[in-house]
């Protein structure tokens, strides 16, 4: 009898251990890093000398197993979410990825417009193609085209703008067979398939992509490259331009100090919200920030029921900087000209 309740006892030692180390569906979203911008972006081919720093704030996003789950439960600034709910409802962690880097790349090409027209250096906008977005289930392309790819033509036919490839598209009759050129990792590729109903449609003719637009913004006479190496997603892009625009201007924007922040920026320089706000806060004090820029937008009764928690990104931030870093200032920012006149006046 002894010796069955020792077996017992080491059978279920064993069973707990395994489903203490074993992964599980589950991932933590954490506090992530801030880093030095100058040391993932160069201007004229060297990294940026700046008088001060701009940094990049960012989440970590970590599969659990039993034991980093039941630590992560009692973590306050830890959220633990299902694997659908950490890839914004893909439940495909490739895909994410996949998709994060073209938001990245998006976020770039729109820092450098931004930054170049704020500085004055005359740029090119080069359009490319349609990044692959994400792909319906009835698409006759679903197994050529992966997200990321982009689709260059349309039956031999280049055209200058998204519009334009949806245009000639949505002329076809649902049916309609067509050949699509497209890059898959730097690879010139073909496919051949039929029009189906967009989603949502039934008369509204598409190949059954989401889709964004694929450009690259250049000025030859200040080239600027970025590699951010594994860092995904758009949300660098007001940081990216702010970094930039300092190191391309005259105007010492940083003087002298730590400048954290987030948000997205297309190519009018307005600042869109971003996930994961209070994680990056923190990410920025535990980098001794001071500063932090925060996407705003007003918080009426309409945008807050679509918001997470039901506050937006710069409320969210705000009510993590009182709680944990109540000698960060937290900077409301609509659009990237907004950044800079703020940078400017806070200096002196």
């Amino acid at each position: 009898m002894a010796r069955y309740k020792r077996r017992l006892t080491t059978i279920l030692v064993m069973v707990i251990a395994i489903l203490l180390v074993m992964p599980l569906p589950f991932y933590a979203e954490q506090v992530g890093t801030a880093e030095n911008l100058t040391n993932y972006i160069k201007v004229d081919h060297r990294k940026p000398k700046l008088d001060g720093q701009f940094m990049l704030t960012s989440v970590s996003i970590a599969q659990l197993n039993g034991l980093a789950l039941l630590t992560s439960l009692a973590d306050p600034t830890t959220d633990v979410m299902t694997a659908r709910e950490a890839t914004g409802g893909s439940g495909n962690m490739s895909e994410d990825q996949a998709l994060n880097r073209v938001y990245m790349q998006s976020s770039i090409n729109e820092a450098k417009a931004n930054a170049y027209r704020a500085a004055h250096v005359p740029y090119e906008r080069l359009f490319k193609g349609i990044y692959v977005m994400g792909i319906q289930d009835n698409s006759h392309f679903k197994k050529s085209l992966s997200i990321g790819d982009t689709v260059t033509a349309i039956d031999k036919q280049h055209f200058d703008s998204a519009q334009a490839f949806q245009k000639y598209i949505r002329r076809q009759p649902i049916g309609t067979d067509l050949t699509i050129s497209y890059l898959h990792d730097k690879a010139k590729k073909e496919a051949s398939g039929k029009t189906v109903p967009l989603a949502g449609t039934k008369k509204t003719s598409g190949i059954g992509i989401a889709l964004t637009d694929d450009v690259t913004v250049k000025a030859p006479t200040r080239p600027i490259t970025a590699d951010l190496g594994e860092i995904g997603g758009p949300s660098g892009g007001l940081m990216f331009a702010l970094e930039m625009y300092d190191a391309l201007s005259k105007t010492n924007l940083a003087q002298g100090r730590k400048i954290a922040g987030t948000g997205t920026i297309d190519q009018d320089g307005q600042i869109g919200e971003i996930g994961g706000i209070d994680k990056k806060v923190l990410a920025a004090k535990q980098a001794g920030v001071k500063i932090f820029l925060a996407p705003y937008i007003k918080p009426s009764k309409t945008v807050l029921q679509y918001e997470p928690d039901g506050k937006t990104n710069y409320q969210l931030a705000k009510e993590t900087a009182r709680k944990y870093a109540p000698d960060m200032k937290i900077v409301p920012i609509k659009t990237f000209q907004e950044a800079i006149t703020y940078l400017e006046r806070s200096a002196h």
